[in-house]
């Protein structure tokens, strides 16, 4: 039976009653037409949601339908007021739903869940149909109840759709019990609407029937993957979006390679929220692998509640002495059976807890597990380096020379520097150097071209030529100087381009060959070379880096894919922008304060996921920035450092959800980006070239290092970086209003600012933007 996380309003079903006999209806009967699904509530006012298991599901009452992106776990249900729905026992013969899926032969399965009688402590049975050869277009499908195997029609208690064969965008739309004929014939039909549904040909299809799901019929449900630390630690999000956190006496929690490390302090401990589960007949516990040293030890506390309401739960704790779980030092794999724990409501779980802990802890992913046996969740690996799917002609360069044979550990080949973010990710030995960055996008190594600006025009049908073993799961940037080529003024270096190693590599995976102007800067400026952006733990060992005439004989040379243009200054002449990153709602106010009596404007950019949290009134503190003429642009949809991501697939999806959060919340849409941390590589900046052509990937000169030092015992720090960065020439502020101590300074930042004689506007306006307010 699938989950149904919340609580059931114990009104009167307007359809049900007390008649035995089956009465004859009229009409079909509205189910949802997902005009009040913000309150998670049908038209029958029973319970409708997906526990937050599919991606982005949001209501368009408009056009009487859900749309939301499918998953392996994604699930939507909609349930009945106590008791039940006597739907056959009033004339209803069968549900009927508007559906659009992706292209190519999509399939659902429906559930229906009844009991023998409508009695309110009845349990509920499923039964499943499978609805399949979905075409792509909107289609209407009638499900006679005679259809479910088994189903009692007279005493319903839910619907749930799931086990959506197909990825992509799916929509259901308004969704009723039939009043039909009877006949008992399932039809997959086109539908023709005024709704905003594609409108097909009359074409039927026939749907199938499936009996009872056999044990194991069911897909682990993930609680948390430990994908970043920015989710677990800045938003308080797990992988279901709902709330985790510790009780802030943790001496550190420390999210890496999907697992989190808990040093706790005194009586330390850390919960996370799953909404309100059913695991009944579903889930038989919960999940994960814990490396613990030999006589740790932990308590285990589920939390239920029959009414969902989390504020009030009902607790059953077990220690892991209970449990039989000893530790050893390494990592394995621990199950939490609900079994266990005597009395647990397992068809209303809404969190787990952990607590005294000692002493240091590392967990893995956590999930429901399906059936009585648990299992490792499988999390997605690092995908290979994308390979080309078209090519250009070679060309030939008028000459070849060595940039870099790491036969020196500070120089190159050229004589100038070269060297890393953090030298204890790379060595230089025996004439190559061994890049061990963990999967770590935010770092990189850099080989300079020169001392001030190189001209590389010359070589503009050349190639840079990189002999190397291992992984190519990393982006190689050409950078450009600034205007004066002078490395004391901000931006250093103005900009660069990205591609990415392994598209450009031969297929024996020993040498990448990547054409010069395939690197979007001004090249007569050209300052050095970067490898950044490593998105995989393998290592890569480079012996040599160097320009080349031409590729060899047989090499494909692969079509440039567009970038978004990055830039860490504005272009407008005499101009300065406060970009200010996302922070704490309550702080807002004087933020808004601070900038109204400043007589200026700025750019905030936000995390999507927060924007959708109702708890926290976000969306409301920037629908009144935006009154005032602020302007909104996206942050991502979790702040994970997305060039780190394993693929491609992970960064479109931090894009299109932060898109759509914005949208549906504010009702914006924006060119401009600034990637969480600062880090970028090809890959996030390709993928947001094609989600948003135009856009600008925005970064900063002016850094006032709140993240540092607010903190600190020395918060006045805040104001020296900003006035070291003021006095360089920088003119694009990053900031947060996460901590009071910043916000207090604002007003001096923004004294200091005008003191240059610069003028303060908007991002857009800095940058020149056309669609931009006018100044």
């Amino acid at each position: 039976m699938l989950a149904l996380g919340s609580s059931l309003f114990a009104l009167t079903l307007l359809a049900s009653g007390a008649a035995s006999g089956a009465q004859a209806c009229s009409t079909n009967l509205v189910i949802d037409d997902y005009s009040r699904y913000t309150s998670n509530t049908n038209s029958l006012e029973g319970w409708t949601s997906d526990d937050g298991s599919c991606t982005t599901l949001r209501a368009d009452p408009a056009n009487e339908k859900v749309t939301f992106g499918a998953s392996p776990n994604c699930y939507f249900y909609t349930t009945f007021p106590a008791p039940c729905q006597q739907a056959s026992a009033n004339g209803y013969d069968g549900l009927t739903f508007s559906i659009k899926a992706p292209a190519g032969g999509s399939s659902i399965l429906v559930e229906i869940q009844t009991a023998d009688d409508c009695s309110a402590n009845a349990a509920a049975k499923s039964s499943y149909f499978t609805v399949s050869s979905l075409t792509g277009n909107a289609q209407t499908v009638n499900i006679p109840f005679t259809q479910w195997a088994g189903a009692n029609a007279a005493s319903i208690k839910a619907f749930v759709f799931q086990r959506f064969s197909s990825s992509g965008t799916w929509e259901i739309g308004q969704t009723s019990f039939s009043c039909g004929d009877g006949s008992g014939d399932s039809s997959v039909t086109a539908t023709s609407s005024s709704k905003s549904f594609s409108s097909t040909s009359q074409t039927s299809i026939s749907a199938t029937t499936t009996p009872l799901a056999p044990p194991g019929e069911c897909t682990d449900l993930l609680i948390d993957d430990w994908s970043s630390q920015s989710r677990l630690t800045f938003l308080f999000y797990n992988a279901l979006l709902l709330p985790t956190s510790d009780d802030g006496t943790m001496q550190s929690i420390v999210v890496s390679n999907n697992r989190v490390t808990f040093t706790p302090g005194d009586s330390s401990y850390f919960y996370s929220k799953v909404g309100c589960i059913s695991a009944t007949n579903r889930y038989g516990g919960i999940g994960m692998n814990i490396n613990a040293p030999a006589g740790a030890t932990l308590q285990v506390e589920i939390q239920t509640s029959a009414s969902c309401d989390s504020g009030t739960p009902t607790s059953s704790s077990l220690s892991s002495t209970q449990l039989g779980w000893t530790f050893d030092g390494t990592e394995k794999y621990y199950s939490i059976a609900f079994s266990r724990f005597s009395g647990l409501d397992t068809g209303h779980v809404t969190a787990i807890l952990f607590s005294g802990l000692n002493p240091v802890v590392t967990l893995g992913p956590m999930a429901f597990y399906c059936g009585n046996t648990g299992s490792p969740y499988s999390i997605t690996s690092q995908s290979q380096p994308a390979t080309p799917t078209s090519t250009v002609p070679a060309t030939t360069g008028p000459t070849s020379f060595v940039i870099d044979a790491f036969a020196n550990p500070n120089a190159n080949a050229l004589g100038f520097w070269h060297g890393g973010d953090d030298p204890a990710t790379y060595s230089i030995s025996d004439g190559r150097i061994t890049f061990s960055m963990n999967g770590n996008a935010d770092l990189s190594w850099y080989t300079q071209l020169s001392g001030s600006c190189a001209d590389f025009t010359a070589n503009d049908n050349g190639y840079f030529h990189i002999a190397y073993t291992g992984s190519a799961a990393f982006s190689v940037a050409l950078q450009q100087h600034n205007p004066s080529c002078d490395a004391t003024v901000a931006p250093y270096p103005q900009t660069w381009d990205d591609v990415e190693a392994g598209r450009y590599s031969n297929t024996a995976n020993t040498d990448i060959y990547i054409p010069m102007s395939h690197f979007n800067i001004d090249r007569s400026k050209a300052i050095g070379l970067a490898f950044k952006g490593f998105y995989a733990s393998a290592i890569t060992t480079v012996s040599k880096i160097e320009v080349v005439r031409t590729v060899p004989s047989g090499f494909s040379v692969p079509s440039k894919i567009e970038t978004a243009l990055l830039y860490f200054a504005c272009t407008r002449p005499n101009s300065f922008a406060f970009a200010i990153d996302d922070g704490d709602p309550a702080l807002a106010q004087l933020v808004l304060k601070a900038v109204n009596e400043a007589n200026i404007k700025v750019t905030f950019f936000t995390v999507g996921a927060p924007l959708l949290d109702s708890g926290n009134n976000l969306t409301n503190v920037y629908k009144e920035m935006l009154g005032r003429g602020h302007q909104m642009a996206y942050h991502s949809f979790t702040h994970p450092p997305m060039e780190g991501l394993p693929d491609k697939a992970a960064i479109d999806s931090e894009l299109t959800q932060a898109i759509d959060a914005v949208q549906k919340t504010l009702n914006v849409r924006s060119k401009y980006f600034r990637p969480p941390f600062g880090t970028e590589g090809a890959r996030v900046r390709q993928s947001l070239a094609a989600v948003i052509p135009g856009s600008k990937f925005i970064n900063w000169s002016v850094d006032v290092e709140d993240y540092l030092w607010a903190l600190s015992s020395t918060p006045e720090k805040q104001l020296e970086a900003f006035k070291r960065d003021l006095a360089r020439g920088g003119n694009l502020v990053v900031m947060h209003y996460l901590y009071p101590i910043t916000v207090q300074y604002l007003p001096q930042f923004i004294t200091l600012a005008k003191a240059t004689g610069k003028q303060l506007m908007r991002v857009d306006q800095c940058m020149e933007d056309p669609e931009a307010p006018p100044l």
